[in-house]
């Protein structure tokens, strides 16, 4: 006969106990975990990836061909032009405005500093219709400086200035908010040292802040590149939606799909929807480059 195991007493149960909880435990912890992955996956599915998938399948739906008449039309061409000009004036404005704003905010300490860090944030709470509207009413003919502009040649309304100052408007927050907690969590310290070393307070900015708030900036930028690309509602207002003169790509994408082209529709959406993925990465490319230097 063989000898029987010896049964199990006292301490060996606790072991053998604790260690069956922490092995179910471990299958609970991943269980939930996929779980979760589970839900937001599913989430970004059913409000993401199905409606741009289906926007892909629609726009090839007839044929490279038809795809290929809509992207060489002349005023797909300006469409395209056009939102490239206003983001390629507009960005580099809010760049220089949010970097000088967060420095002013996390730096300065003056009255009325709440004020503006309230009104950096505006755009955030007004509807973009409503910025076009205000434009409207300040540079517009019968705005308060529209006679004045009137009588000395210029025109805003209705033309590509007053898209400019829209997009700079619904996108002004993002550098100034992406770079306001670097700021914070860099602290004084570096900057003061470079004083105490002789250093002035432009070199200072150039050698020491902006090397460390660096992507902060860079994420404002793309952030702010991507509002500008795709802004609708405050350029559709001071635009005038005029085809083949005032028409980005966003307003193109309204004006065909009212046209019932579908496939002009749809291609100007995927148009803008490769610029943002484009734009994303430029970032992703330049952020390891920049790392490793680091």
């Amino acid at each position: 006969m063989s000898a029987s195991a010896p049964p199990l007493h006292g301490p060996s149960v606790a072991l053998a106990a604790a260690g069956t909880g922490r092995v179910a435990g471990r299958r609970a912890a991943r269980a939930r975990r996929l779980g979760l992955r589970s839900v937001a996956l599913g989430y970004l599915a059913v409000l993401l990836l199905g409606p741009v998938a289906m926007i892909f399948y629609r726009t090839f739906e007839h044929g490279l061909g038809a795809v290929w008449s809509a992207l060489t039309a002349s005023n797909a061409q300006h469409a395209f032009w056009l939102s490239l000009e206003i983001a390629a004036i507009a960005v580099p404005l809010n760049t220089v405005f949010g970097i000088g704003a967060a420095l002013l905010l996390e730096r300065g300490r003056f009255r009325g500093r709440a004020v503006l860090g309230l009104l950096i944030d505006l755009p955030f709470a007004i509807s973009p219709v409503v910025v076009g509207l205000t434009l409207v009413l300040v540079y517009g003919k019968t705005g308060w400086l529209g006679g004045w502009l009137t009588e000395n040649g210029m025109q805003v309304i209705f033309s590509v200035p007053g898209m400019v100052i829209a997009t700079a408007v619904v996108s002004l927050p993002f550098v100034a908010r992406e770079t306001m907690p670097v700021l914070r969590e860099l602290g004084t310290d570096s900057e003061q040292a470079a004083a105490t070393l002789g250093a002035g307070p432009w070199q200072t900015f150039w050698r020491v802040t902006l090397p460390a708030i660096r992507w902060g900036v860079v994420y404002g930028v793309v952030l702010t590149t991507a509002r500008a690309l795709g802004e609708f509602g405050a350029v559709s207002i001071v635009s005038g939606k005029l085809v083949g003169r005032t028409e980005t790509l966003p307003l193109r994408v309204e004006e065909r799909f009212q046209a019932f082209d579908l496939t002009g529709a749809y291609t100007a959406a995927i148009v803008l929807a490769l610029l943002a993925v484009a734009v994303l990465l430029a970032m992703n490319l330049i952020k390891p480059k920049e790392e490793a230097r680091g």
